[in-house]
């Protein structure tokens, strides 16, 4: 009676019907394959990217308030947000505005705890660095925006 148990073992039995279930899944029908820099991916709606302060059109003028909401609900705190009252406006304006991405889990707390809307998860994917230091963004670079680089074969 020990020897079946023994001559399974030897034979890999198990292990060959347990690929064969796996290979039975991996037909090459089945397979979706994108070539990713010529072929752009399809991003969903809910997608939450790379962040953005917005910008009011009108005057060019950061829609930030200083309110600090954002780094509030931050959950790993890496938004720090200074600000100055203008004194001609009488509205806070940021100083200095950074933002850690390579802290940020994209979990799209801060730009729903923005009050007027100014910082938002955008659909840029496309967020690879060599270096931590290009990481952490400030105000311009967030009012800017990604610059999307041209693939050239």
């Amino acid at each position: 009676m020990k020897l079946k148990p023994l001559l399974r073992k030897m034979l890999l039995i198990d292990l060959i019907k347990g690929l064969k279930v796996t290979f039975n899944y991996q037909a090459p029908s089945e397979a979706i394959t994108e070539q990713y820099p010529l072929e752009r991916p399809v991003i969903f709606e809910r997608f939450r990217g790379q962040p953005r302060l917005k910008v009011d059109p009108e005057s060019g003028a950061s829609m930030c308030i200083v309110c600090n909401l954002c780094a509030l609900a931050c959950p790993e705190q890496l938004i720090v947000v200074k600000g100055e009252r203008n004194p001609v406006t009488k509205r806070k304006e940021p100083v200095s505005y950074t933002y850690d991405l390579s802290r940020c889990m994209f979990c799209g707390l801060c730009a729903e705890a923005c009050a007027t809307d100014a910082l938002e998860l955008t659909q840029d994917y496309e967020m690879a660095l060599y270096s931590r230091e290009g990481m952490v963004l400030d105000q311009a670079a967030l009012e800017r925006g990604q610059e999307p680089e041209k693939y050239v074969k």
